[in-house]
């Protein structure tokens, strides 16, 4: 039974990178890319300093005085664009992986 549902098991090979690499090529994708690529930023700035202190979303959480699931929230709505956290929040997150918030225009 076993190896009868390996026989039809057929990964498929994705590199997002070359993918990205021949999307960015077209100008509606390009201008859509442009127009999220602050919030992508943003969260890859979140999601590395959680990585780097070496902290869980519920370590990150209860440190902030929230439920796991608001965190996992906070950090979906960055790529989803559905809601942008405010200061006060980003506070609270760098403090909780023992950063500072700081906030540049360049």
């Amino acid at each position: 039974m076993k190896a009868e549902r390996r026989k039809g098991y057929a990964p498929v090979e994705f590199d997002p990178r070359a993918q990205l690499a021949r999307e960015i090529k077209k100008p509606q994708f390009r201008r859509a890319w442009k127009t999220i690529g602050e919030e992508f930023a943003a969260l890859d700035a979140l999601l590395e300093a959680r990585r780097a202190a070496g902290l869980t979303q519920a370590e990150v959480a209860q440190r902030m005085g929230v439920a796991q699931s608001a965190l996992a929230r906070i950090e979906a709505s960055l790529a989803s664009q559905r809601h942008s956290p405010s200061l006060a929040t980003l506070r609270k997150y760098a403090a909780a992986v023992g950063r500072r918030l700081e906030i540049r225009l360049v």
